[in-house]
């Protein structure tokens, strides 16, 4: 177990045997043999081991093993199969952790994954996703308002949703299925850290709808445009465009987009794409926009503040409400956070931590 944890780690950090081999300052066959099974590290090297892949020395130990079944890249074609193994392994110990929590509790602190009855059965075009998305949202008590918090929505309904710091640039999302040892299944999503909000959000969603549409679309839609649809749908439902924009317009102001933008986290792009979506501008109103946009230089970055960046809280809200229970003791706490002991005893405190350190 342990030679497997060391290979799953060095994969993750993005090095090679020999790379790892120098950090520690022994050959990369004794790093292989390690991986192996074939030699045990001692505690020296561990430390040594888990100090070079970015880790805490608990991971070579954890004994629940959690299994990614059918993970499914959003398609880049720079992304190859080395750096979605990197990434693969990287969401694999994020859900382990979660797993492992999750167990911890005598009544399980959420319900687990189901898709609503409600929803429609076929969709045989792409029209009908407004649909779709709109009884999703009624299923889940959204209302057509503002989704403030994307992350803790797609949680709450049981779904693991990871942010993974990934530097290659060509990983945007993944979705797949996390399997327990014990049976327990579970939906998981992951997007990148290095993207701005509003395109993790729309990936959120993106992926989100490859859950939910799953054997569900005619044969003639393709399923990339579908779920785009149902992102879109999704973050920005037609009653509420319409309210928002209007039944019908023959132009778009520019911060009339960035207002929106910041308050339904749809990017300026996604709410022209929206607006003629809902028949709200006519193709040729979108066209003009949409070359206008461009020439701004907007495709490539928005104007003004960006989004500030949601993240995944209800893994770590479960974690303190464990500590609160007594179901865990401090220090497992801090190795499920993944952050060092003195680190949880501030947030315990609610001390600032750029404070502490200088006292």
């Amino acid at each position: 177990m342990i030679g497997e944890r060391i290979l799953q780690a060095r994969k993750a950090a993005g090095l090679t045997l020999a790379e790892l081999g120098t950090q520690l300052g022994i050959t990369h066959t004794a790093i292989q043999k390690f991986e192996q099974g074939r030699l045990t590290p001692n505690s020296t090297q561990l430390l040594a081991l888990a100090k070079a892949c970015g880790i805490r020395t608990e991971y070579f130990f954890r004994t629940n093993t959690v299994e990614l079944i059918n993970p499914e890249f959003r398609k880049r074609v720079r992304f190859g199969k080395t750096a979605q193994e990197k990434v693969l392994i990287r969401a694999t110990e994020q859900a382990e952790r979660r797993v492992k929590l999750l167990g911890l509790y005598p009544i399980p602190p959420i319900e687990p994954f189901t898709v609503p009855k409600a929803l429609p059965h076929k969709i045989g075009n792409y029209e009908q996703i407004e649909e779709f998305s709109e009884a999703l949202r009624n299923a889940w008590l959204l209302g057509m308002d503002q989704i403030s918090d994307l992350c803790d929505t797609l949680e709450t309904h049981g779904i693991f949703v990871l942010v993974i710091d990934e530097e290659n640039t060509a990983f945007d999302g993944l979705m797949a299925t996390a399997l327990a040892d014990d049976g327990s299944i579970y939906p998981l999503i992951a997007v990148s850290k290095q993207w701005p909000a509003d395109r993790q959000r729309f990936t959120l969603a993106h992926e989100l709808g490859h859950l939910m549409l799953s054997g569900r679309l005619g044969e003639e839609l393709d399923e990339e445009k579908a779920c785009n649809r149902f992102a879109g749908s999704f973050l920005a439902p037609k009653p509420a465009v319409i309210q928002t924009l209007g039944q019908q317009r023959s132009e778009l102001e520019w911060h009339e987009l960035y207002t929106l933008k910041h308050e339904y986290g749809l990017s300026m792009a996604g709410w022209l794409i929206r607006a003629k979506q809902c028949s709200v501008i006519t193709k040729n109103v979108y066209e003009s926009h949409f070359i206008r946009f461009s020439k701004k230089g907007w495709r490539t970055r928005e104007p003004g503040e960006p989004l500030a960046q949601e993240q995944p809280k209800f893994f770590q809200q479960l974690v303190f409400r464990a500590l609160g229970e007594s179901l865990i003791t401090e220090s497992a706490a801090a190795a499920l956070l993944g952050i060092p002991l003195m680190t949880l005893f501030r947030q315990r405190q609610l001390e600032p931590e750029d404070d502490a350190a200088h006292q």
